[in-house]
């Protein structure tokens, strides 16, 4: 284990990019952690408002992503200079995906149910961090013999194959499985041998007249989001906190 670990993710070529994914975790759980207790009024935190003007995390965050991403690409991958951007990387991206939904959305909605998409891009985004640093490669090319590796017509059929079924994924609704299909092609031939989800371009293109088909991609998004739709927001709760609820859907 202590082998695997130290191949795989603190090589010296990989120590940039674990320091990136620590201060991007850390900046994130500690963001939220300041906004809930700045939310409770607790705590000495209080938000940024200068001439009445509130000021974003995600503005030092941008100017930060841009700071360590300039540095780390004029620094190589090794070296204390390198490191240093990758933290910096790292705390920049991490204030600017906490506040993703409000990028998205052009306004500010980070408390609202729209602001659980913030989380869920971390959470994503943390996750195929980790892939890369466990070792896994875009569409596994990596698992390829000498020959192939060779062969650049089986390296480029293996990379078009495996993204057809990627952007296949994502034309059927299924966002989360095609980003990790990019790196485990398994999980992308899932989501693209599977019904689409209702709604979803693949969908409204090829379910129209399918009255039969439609309806049972109905009924499996429905059982399924009915399975995991609360756990999912309670882990989302648990870690970004849970949203504000909406005054209009509140019974009187």
């Amino acid at each position: 284990m202590g082998h695997w670990f130290h191949q795989n993710i603190v090589e010296p070529g990989k120590l940039p990019a674990l320091l990136a994914l620590a201060s991007f975790v850390l900046t994130f759980a500690v963001t939220r952690t300041v906004t809930r207790l700045i939310r409770a009024g607790k705590g000495p935190f209080r938000n940024i408002s200068p001439g009445g003007m509130h000021i974003h995390h995600v503005v030092p965050g941008v100017i930060l992503t841009v700071v360590g991403g300039f540095g780390a690409v004029g620094s190589g991958t090794q070296g204390v200079t390198a490191c240093v951007c990758a933290v910096i990387f790292g705390l920049g991206a991490g204030l600017v995906l906490d506040e993703f939904a409000l990028i998205l959305h052009l306004q500010d909605v980070y408390w609202s149910e729209q602001g659980r998409q913030s989380v869920e891009v971390v959470v994503t985004a943390a996750a195929l961090a980790l892939l890369v640093l466990s070792g896994f490669s875009p569409v596994e090319v990596n698992s390829l013999t000498t020959q192939q590796q060779e062969n650049r017509t089986s390296v480029i059929a293996t990379l078009v194959v495996n993204f057809g079924f990627v952007l296949v994924a994502a034309f059927k609704g299924k966002l989360r499985m095609a980003l990790i299909g990019t790196l485990v092609p398994f999980v992308a031939l899932t989501g693209a041998i599977r019904l689409a989800r209702p709604g979803s371009w693949w969908a409204r293109r090829f379910y129209r007249s399918r009255h039969k088909k439609r309806a049972r991609s109905t009924l499996r998004a429905y059982h399924h989001d009915k399975r995991w739709v609360g756990p999912r927001r309670r882990f989302q709760d648990l870690i970004g906190g849970a949203p504000t609820p909406d005054a209009a859907r509140i019974p009187h």
